[in-house]
């Protein structure tokens, strides 16, 4: 199997008995999820996704990406959140996180802009940039969000000074609102490419659509093995037995040691390259689940290297966190630790071993240690780093969220509490229409 459970870690917190209770309410969110019944329904586009995609787009995402492939030394990617993190996630997760220190590659190095506010970030970029041939795409449902539009107002600056507005029109690709919206219109007006950022898809399920594809596809991965590999997740996903349907299992999981006070989840993987597949994981899960006063909190960690800064934490610290662990089974490179006739290390122990194998060894002694620690784990087991298993996991995360928000009974497709600091910032900005909310923040600071 592409992606399974491993549950021996979880016997002492989770029993079928417990499986069998809550199965009741799991099939129930399954059916609002399914029948589209649900708070949030407008937004269930990525359900059948992986199967109802827009297959004319698809064939231009492919043939936009080979233009930037053989057009440009640096690709910058501009969008937050969503927009950003499930692209960034792929090409770390299927590459390498070392992507663009890679000498021998056919691709141009990919970086991700628009994600901050701070000038240093956006500086940094900008100097990578320096004498190298550029594309950009912006990724933004409305063009407004102001860390995105900033950006791509410097770069969108620095492209028509580089190349004119002729020249920098076939460098900027727009990701935006079908038919709507400030990006769309200036894009239209502008001449660039567009893709579409789908009504009702929401931006943190947003991976498998252009928004995640076209970064991916620059950078050389297999998209449509990606999206094979969604499908055939899919299609796991609608089986309606707890027992064989590992997204429901997941959900209902989780929901048991919620209500067990394990109020923290964090998602550990023992590779690095998984870092930012971690840093999606954690939007989707905290901005679906995150509100009315519920929620896990979604935290993440990369072992063994963040044993030696949490692990003590872990171990013996207060128990409210449950960890769920990504096992990528099989490792793309071999490193045979070699013998040392000194033993100066006192590892001759490990002379002529796999490195997989030692850290596949860590993982192991983590668990039993974690464990005996009265830390709840479960491990998802994943084949390897492929194109296609990183598609079937990406839709069984999304899944499994939807149907665990439903169970936790709260609209797993909406971030009402998202806004609030904009709203803010905006005030203290300066920006029209904000004026009385300007006053009341002013007043609070004296």
């Amino acid at each position: 199997m592409t992606l399974s459970l491993n549950e021996k870690f979880l016997k002492n917190y989770v029993t079928e008995e417990d499986i069998k209770d809550i199965s009741g309410e799991i099939y129930k969110a399954q059916t609002t999820l399914t029948e589209k019944s649900g708070a949030g329904n407008a937004f269930l586009g990525w359900l059948d996704l992986p199967e109802n995609y827009d297959k004319e787009e698809f064939a231009r995402i492919k043939k936009a990406a080979e233009k930037i492939r053989k057009s440009c030394d640096v690709f910058v990617v501009i969008g937050i959140g969503g927009s950003y993190l499930g692209a960034r996630a792929a090409i770390e997760f299927i590459r390498t996180p070392y992507y663009n220190n890679l000498k021998k590659k056919e691709t141009p190095d990919i970086y991700f802009a628009g994600n901050s506010i701070s000038s240093s970030a956006l500086a940094n970029i900008l100097r990578i940039c320096e004498g190298r041939d550029i594309c950009v795409n912006v990724v933004s449902k409305s063009g407004t969000t102001t860390e995105p539009a900033v950006a791509f107002r410097v770069f969108r600056d620095l492209l028509e000074k580089k190349y004119g507005k002729d020249g920098a029109r076939e460098r900027i690709f727009a990701t935006t609102d079908k038919a709507k919206g400030t990006l769309k219109s200036f894009s239209n007006d502008m001449g660039y490419e567009t893709f579409v950022v789908p009504d009702d898809v929401g931006g943190r399920f947003s991976v498998l659509t252009a928004v995640g594809l076209l970064p991916i596809a620059v950078a050389g991965v297999d998209i449509d093995a990606m999206m094979e590999g969604a499908r055939d997740s899919m299609l796991a996903c609608e089986k309606k037995d707890v027992n064989d349907n590992n997204a429901l299992r997941y959900a209902a999981i989780r929901n048991i040691l919620y209500r067990k006070s394990k109020t923290t989840e964090m998602l550990v993987a023992y590779e690095p390259c998984a870092q930012m597949f971690c840093e999606w994981w954690k939007q989707l899960y905290g901005e679906s689940e995150g509100k009315d006063g519920k929620g896990i909190f979604p935290s993440s960690a990369i072992f063994s290297t963040d044993l030696h800064s949490l692990g003590q934490y872990i171990q013996d610290g207060p128990r409210h966190m449950f960890e769920t662990v990504l096992d990528i089974k099989e490792s793309k490179d071999t490193v045979i630790i070699p013998h040392d006739p000194d033993n100066i290390d006192k590892l001759n122990f490990l002379s002529g071993k796999e490195l997989h194998y030692v850290n596949q060894t860590a993982m192991l002694g983590t668990l039993f240690a974690h464990s005996d620690g009265k830390v709840p784990n479960l491990v998802i087991e994943l084949k390897n780093r492929s194109s296609y298993s990183f598609g079937y996991m990406a839709y069984f995360f999304e899944y499994a969220c939807a149907v665990s928000g439903y169970t936790l009974k709260v609209n797993p497709f909406n971030q009402p509490g998202v806004e609030s600091y904009k709203k803010n910032m905006f005030a203290l900005l300066g920006k029209e229409g904000y004026e009385n909310l300007r006053k009341e923040l002013l007043d609070r600071m004296q």
